[in-house]
């Protein structure tokens, strides 16, 4: 036999449920709009991650 009445602290519980999902998706959706944007800017995409890398290094003034 199938319990049917429900306790009101489930309907608490779902709706906080519900909101945090929403919450986690919005989050997850952000990071994703921030990496497309920032890839289909074309630019660069190196950062220091402790090597040398010419192309992000400040360019040498010419002695005169």
């Amino acid at each position: 036999m199938a319990i049917k009445a429900e306790h009101p602290l489930h309907g608490r519980r779902k709706r906080s449920n519900m909101m945090l999902g929403a919450v986690l998706g919005g989050f997850v959706t952000l990071v994703f709009a921030i990496t497309i944007v920032k890839m289909s800017n074309g630019e660069s995409l190196e950062a220091y991650d402790h090597t040398t890398r010419y192309s992000i290094e400040p360019k040498a003034e010419a002695s005169e």
